[in-house]
């Protein structure tokens, strides 16, 4: 046997080995890193502020606020990360044309975070699906038959979504910077190893991150972070005391998937009224893709409102509601 070939297994073998170790501290290395517990939790209820309310829909405690007494009913749907505490700043003025409702989305905000195996109704809280059916399961709840859907990012996607499942339900769309051509959720190639175990025993610590990201996730929603109000930072972190939020934030993220809306817009009713928000410094869900948005749906109204990021109805509140008003008095 030459000295080349000699060689040649000497490498091969080498290889095999540090393959096997790679699988190995793949396999179980994810099993080695602990996993504390979170402290200083408190149930949700806890946590909520005079005017939040409880109500349980499809098996599920469901925070939400409400504003005003009077039709046309409007359901505010808050996105990622947020709560009904993005809607503060609107949901009085709203009342003007409306009656406002807005609830924590499961996952978010103050509302129940079941974890498995013990779903509600024998159904993942977290997926689309369920919380299209939780909007309507809220409507019924309210006695409220037919409402104006607002949602801002991926409440964007969620009330985009619910007006194709349950169209006779919904009497108009305000779609806020929605989260309709990218930001939908996982690309598809990675899910099946979010039901790895592995993944499972690591997926809290990665939710956890979202405690250091939060701040700056927050500040790229605005066109100028400078101006955030210092008691905002409070409503922003509160839901980050709720038990289990790191968990329920996994289990979100383990069926978050794209939902392929845009192949789905020519499903919606043609005489649908739609109004279309964005800031022109939206660097979230990019300004570009709601105005390509606008240019799908020929029957909606664009409005770009100037020096504005990703949440107007905190950032610019005068002009989004002045922008809603209109909508709805035209």
């Amino acid at each position: 046997m030459t000295d080349n070939v000699k060689k040649g297994k000497s490498w091969r073998r080498i290889l095999l080995w540090v393959g096997l170790g790679l699988l190995f501290i793949l396999a179980v290395g994810p099993f080695l890193i602990p996993v504390p517990p979170l402290t200083g939790t408190v149930p949700p209820q806890m946590l909520a502020d005079d005017d939040g309310r409880f109500i349980t829909a499809n098996g599920v405690s469901v925070h939400y606020q409400s504003w005003g007494d009077g039709p046309p009913d409007m359901l505010l749907l808050h996105g990622f990360g947020a709560s009904t505490f993005t809607w503060r700043m609107v949901g009085e003025p709203l009342t003007a044309v409306a009656t406002p409702w807005a609830f924590d989305r499961p996952a978010f905000g103050l509302t129940e975070r079941p974890l498995p195996p013990d779903w509600p109704l024998d159904q993942n809280p977290y997926t689309a699906e369920a919380q299209t059916d939780l909007t309507i399961a809220l409507l019924d709840a309210w006695g409220v038959e037919q409402a104006v859907l607002v949602g801002n990012s991926a409440g964007g996607t969620i009330a985009l979504y619910t007006a194709l499942r349950h169209p006779e339900r919904v009497s108009g769309l305000v779609l806020v910077a929605p989260a309709v051509y990218t930001g939908g959720g996982a690309p598809g190639w990675i899910r099946p190893l979010f039901a790895l175990p592995q993944f499972d025993r690591l997926g809290p610590l990665l939710a956890r991150t979202l405690q250091g990201q939060g701040d700056n996730l927050a500040r790229s929603s605005w066109h100028n972070p400078d101006v955030i109000p210092a008691d905002a930072w409070q409503g922003y972190r509160r839901p980050l005391q709720a038990d289990n939020w790191d968990l329920a934030l996994w289990e979100l993220t383990k069926v978050s998937r794209e939902l392929n809306l845009a192949d789905q817009l020519d499903q919606l009713p043609p005489d649908l009224p739609i109004l279309l928000i964005t800031g022109d410094d939206d660097r979230i869900v990019p300004t570009a893709d709601t105005i390509r948005l606008a240019e799908a749906l020929p029957q909606a109204t664009l409005v770009v409102i100037p020096n504005c990021g990703h949440v107007p109805q905190e950032e610019c509140p005068e002009s989004f509601v002045a922008a809603v008003v209109e909508f709805l008095n035209n």
